[in-house]
């Protein structure tokens, strides 16, 4: 029986262990060049389990998809662009809430999403007891625990992709959502830019001989409401009259909150990161003193 073939994508924020994970996952079978215009480093990587020859790409560590660094815009366009078939997100377990401001942006790309909670050992000596089923839940994202220092969950992270490919790991839907003034003016530019229904747009390229994208029309609102300098260039080449709609929208934003459409959107999903966060964990205070505390105690005194 002839192989399938998956590719997956590895996204995190700088430091939550992602580089180890993609060395667990696929050892020596691993190349190193550069993306496209730019300096930033390329890294693939290949694994076979159970039937699947499975591409690794080691996205460049981001904090976000706001596209203000090259490694954020190589992410996110590399995404776009070559469509893999999951995302596996990439978490510090010990640092939740703020890796998981990623997590939701990568939730409104509308690509398959598995979550790894690495690091999930110093959480735990933290004090830090996270309920997997609960965040999964609350998320609508399948997760999984590893320790990647110690090769911990490399097994279960290859399972669960497979069944997520598979769609036979089933996670209920939990998109961001954001206040209601908001949630209106996306789906407002959305019903603008949809097209026979659809939930996609084919948008061309800004130079020349360029390739046409396809993006979500609920990821391309929000972006246009943010203001996102690439998604903007986009559609003022498209189309005017849709650049008067995002404008207005904007502004009736503003108007009734007081704050611009892109801090009100910032709020929200760090609303609902923290949200999740009291939710699903359960921290407790640990009187046992840390090596960093002990040096900090001397040198800051």
């Amino acid at each position: 029986m002839a192989s399938k073939n998956l590719v997956i994508a590895l996204a995190g924020n700088p430091n939550a262990g992602k580089t180890t994970i993609f060395n667990n996952l696929t050892g020596s079978r691993q190349h190193v060049g550069n993306y496209s215009g730019v300096t930033v480093e390329k890294k693939e990587g290949q694994v076979k389990y159970k039937g699947y020859d499975i591409t690794v790409i080691d996205l460049p560590g981001t904090y976000g998809l706001s596209a203000y660094s090259p490694d954020e815009l190589v992410t996110r366009n590399v995404i776009i662009k070559e469509k893999p078939d999951l995302i596996v997100n990439i978490v510090d377990a010990s640092n939740l809430e703020r890796n998981l401001y990623l997590t939701s942006q990568l939730k409104e790309l509308g690509i398959p999403l598995l979550l790894v909670l690495n690091m999930a050992d110093v959480a735990e000596r933290g004090g830090i007891k996270i309920d997997y089923d609960l965040l999964s839940q609350l998320l609508g994202v399948t997760t999984v625990r590893a320790v990647g220092s110690k090769n911990e969950g490399t097994d279960d992270i290859l399972e669960k992709i497979i069944q997520v490919a598979e769609n036979r790991q089933e996670s209920p839907e939990r998109p961001v959502r954001y206040r209601h003034e908001v949630e209106d003016e996306v789906h407002h530019l959305q019903r603008i830019m949809a097209k026979d229904g659809q939930n996609t747009l084919e948008i061309a390229a800004v130079s020349d001989g360029g390739e046409a994208l396809v993006y979500p029309t609920r990821w391309l609102a929000i972006k246009a409401l943010e203001n996102d300098r690439e998604i903007m260039k986009y559609i003022v080449k498209m189309d005017p009259n849709l650049l008067e709609e995002i404008n207005k929208s904007r502004k009736r934003i503003e108007n009734v909150i007081g704050d611009d459409a892109e801090t009100c959107l910032v709020e929200d999903r760090y609303g609902f990161v923290r949200g999740v966060c009291r939710e699903a964990c359960d921290i407790r205070k640990v009187d046992r003193i840390s090596l960093t505390e002990k040096i900090d105690s001397v040198l800051l005194n």
